[in-house]
């Protein structure tokens, strides 16, 4: 499928430098907490089942956390790492500046073979725990014109104040006070604020105003290193006694009978094992956009067409008197179409993370301060804007500026804009189960421009700010300014269309924000109740509709406000 052979270019941009690390084998595992019961059995341990499980116990409700993967952060005894942290309490995941290398492979951060058809991380943590840790509070009108009663703006209001309560977001990354790798920074103000009228502002001071706006971007950090709910929530949640994380279980699918819950069946250490609720226990999936709705399907929950195909092969656990009809799981499943635009420039200087073999000044400086090129990931700007519809809805863009070049443009004066859609877009795809026998969930093929009018949209949008740089080709780069290398300057509007609908290196890349692939109102309640069930939930990215800005604070409210519905009806 196209969106999977996406992750062939994100991967190589990601991991250009970045090189294998040591694999980490320890699991922890035990025995009395599967013969005990659970009032919740929380699945996956990612940015949004830790705050659940978190609040949840701090309710005073037996709380299970279940996780496929293992350790991630130091403090969760994460011990990938490179030489020069050896001696430390960091992991590789502790170090912002070493997101990059996750790409490369060679970890077991990252889910294995056969568990879902995506490039996506199984670890304490999820994906927070390997993305770059941009932390943008969605506008307003991501809850007001997408969501809905319950989950408006006003209504998660309070949901997002106990998040930032909990996880501070940060415009100042580097521990110093200074900021680093700053020539791409002022290229792109140049550009944008002198040139194409969009104004500067502090995204945390205006997180309603994304439109034609241009800053530094925010992260979730913690004194120089990563943050995210692993460093708060999970932490919180340890101190209880109400509460167990357990990992290396993979959670088969979840036991029920027409929609009321009893528990869930793993597999741990080989072994399958039944995991029981408590009278009126529940059990929510936390294992993202694509795999919720894949254990909702292996549990007899889903599309018709798809139980049927799953009991035709003899791989589903229940007869047809136990299933339930939702033809909702799964569908709307949503990524960012992503367009890498290779950018020259004569202030330009390019700065490249190395994983095994940083500069030692900037080493030594993140070591013993936490300060430098380290102490962030390589994001210098980020800028939005929107693009009015004829049906009276917009068209949400997005654009992050990287610190070095990708591809075949990597000398030291280039710089990669990554441009997508966001909110608003026509297209999306579903889950599918693959039909090698194995039914394993993955995205469809149809999940980026599928509708055509997306790409002329976001195509419309290179073309206008292309039109606030010098003119320039590859060959006859301006002498002043930002010169587009793999799109010329002068490209046509139906030239740049063309370019960013049809898969390269450059284009159709997926960024793996996942989500929308089990929507509040129409495969769950504003409750999160999976609709035809009793006591089953889905509280993460699935049950969003796409936002403006990366999904991360957005699936963390989700969790908060998630959590907060579901108590209310317990």
């Amino acid at each position: 499928m196209k969106s999977l052979l996406t992750l062939t270019s994100i991967a190589g941009f990601f991991s250009q430098t970045a090189l294998g690390a040591p694999r980490f084998v320890a699991r922890q595992n035990s025995t009395p907490w599967s013969t005990q019961e659970w009032d919740a059995i929380v699945v996956g341990a990612g940015t949004a089942g830790i705050i659940v499980a978190d609040r949840l116990s701090e309710a005073g409700k037996k709380t299970l956390l279940l996780e496929l993967g293992g350790a991630s952060y130091g403090i969760t005894g994460g011990t990938e790492r490179p030489a020069w942290l050896d001696g430390t309490d960091l992991s590789r995941v502790d170090v912002p500046g070493l997101y990059k290398s996750i790409f490369n492979g060679g970890t077991d951060i990252l889910c294995p073979s056969g568990v879902m058809n995506s490039f996506q991380a199984c670890t304490i943590g999820g994906n927070s725990a390997i993305n770059a840790g941009l932390y943008f509070q969605p506008p307003a009108s991501d809850w007001d014109d997408w969501h809905p009663e319950g989950w408006k703006s006003a209504d998660v209001q309070n949901a997002t104040q106990r998040l930032l309560d909990m996880q501070a977001s940060v415009t100042s990354y580097s521990e110093d006070g200074k900021f680093y790798m700053q020539s791409g920074y002022e290229a792109a103000k140049q550009w944008l604020v002198d040139s194409a009228n969009f104004t500067e502002v502090s995204f945390n001071e205006t997180p309603d105003n994304k439109d034609r706006v241009f800053g530094r971007p925010v992260y979730n950090y913690i004194g120089g290193q990563r943050g995210g709910p692993t460093r708060t929530y999970l932490q919180e949640a340890l101190k209880r006694d109400n509460f167990h994380l357990q990992t290396g279980v993979h959670v088969k699918h979840v036991n029920h009978v027409g929609g009321v819950a009893s528990g869930v069946t793993a597999k741990v250490d080989g072994s399958e094992v039944e995991i029981s609720l408590s009278e009126n226990g529940r059990v929510i999936l936390s294992a993202g956009a694509i795999g919720s709705p894949g254990l909702l399907m292996h549990s007899g929950i889903g599309p018709v067409d798809t139980l049927f195909n799953m009991s035709d092969a003899g791989v589903m656990p229940f007869n047809s008197t136990s299933w339930v009809f939702n033809p909702s799981v799964g569908e709307g499943l949503f990524d960012n179409p992503n367009t890498f635009i290779e950018l020259s420039g004569p202030t330009i200087q390019s700065y490249v993370h190395n994983y095994n073999d940083p500069i030692p000044a900037d080493r030594d400086l993140y070591l013993s301060s936490r300060s430098g090129p380290y102490a962030f990931a390589s994001q210098t700007s980020a800028f939005w804007a929107y693009l009015p519809n004829p049906d009276g809805t917009k068209t949400g863009l997005q654009g992050t500026i990287d610190s070095a070049g990708f591809g075949e443009f990597t000398k030291n004066n280039t710089i990669t804009l990554n441009i997508y859609g966001t909110s608003g877009l026509g297209s999306s795809g579903s889950v599918v189960l693959s039909n090698d026998g194995k039914f394993t969930p993955g995205p469809s093929s149809d999940v980026y421009y599928s509708d055509p009018r997306d790409g002329l949209n976001i195509a419309t949008f290179i073309h206008s700010i292309f039109q606030a740089l010098p003119p320039s080709t590859p060959d006859a780069p301006a002498a002043n300014g930002l010169t587009p290398l793999n799109i010329p300057q002068n490209s046509t509007v139906e030239e740049i269309r063309k370019y960013i609908t049809t898969y390269s290196t450059y284009a159709v890349g997926s960024v793996q924000h996942w989500s929308s692939s089990c929507r509040i109102g129409k495969c769950v309640d504003a409750d999160t109740k999976v609709i035809g069930t009793e006591n089953i939930h889905v509280i993460d990215a699935s049950i969003l509709s796409p936002l403006t800005v990366n999904p991360q604070f957005g699936v963390m409210v989700a969790g908060e406000k998630g959590a907060e519905r579901m108590l209310a009806t317990w």
